[in-house]
């Protein structure tokens, strides 16, 4: 199933870098961005959560939220986030593999690894933009965040 604009964005419990559990519900009532990486440690996936990192204080005019969720272990997740300093939930979708990937229509049967796509969630869960790119070797443009956040109002 593909979301699309206008959709409730599916629930999910996962536990982030550090052990702690994150739920969709945790981040009702701000905008959201749940940005779907396919691999930690990689050039563009890491490229694209450092550009984040490093212009979080654009994000967080919009007091969003910003949740990266990969198909890869929490350990990984977690040797990654301390590696780069990344201040945001780096949630593991390992087992069941890809489960929240899959329900937000954004896994990728053939590498086991989530698309490169982000959710714009505004405060109640309902997707207002997908910013997504149709190849792995494509990253993101930060700077499209900014832009999809603010025209939820």
């Amino acid at each position: 199933m593909s979301l699309s604009i206008g959709d409730a964005a599916p629930d999910f419990t996962l536990k982030d870098q550090d052990g702690n559990e994150v739920s969709l519900s945790d981040l009702k009532g701000r905008k959201s961005l749940i940005v779907f990486i396919p691999f930690p440690f990689t050039g563009n996936c890491e490229g694209e959560l450092c550009d984040i990192r490093d212009n979080l204080h654009l994000l967080e005019r919009f007091d969003a939220n910003v949740v990266s969720i990969t198909c890869d272990t929490r350990p990984a997740n977690k040797a990654w986030s301390d590696s780069q300093g990344f201040t945001f939930p780096i949630l593991s979708d390992f087992w069941p593999h890809g489960a929240t990937a899959q329900a937000y229509g954004c896994f990728n049967e053939t590498t086991g690894s989530a698309w490169r796509a982000t959710y714009v969630l505004d405060a109640e869960g309902i997707v207002r933009d997908i910013i997504a790119t149709d190849s792995l070797s494509v990253r993101r443009v930060v700077a499209d965040y900014p832009k999809a956040l603010e025209a939820i109002g």
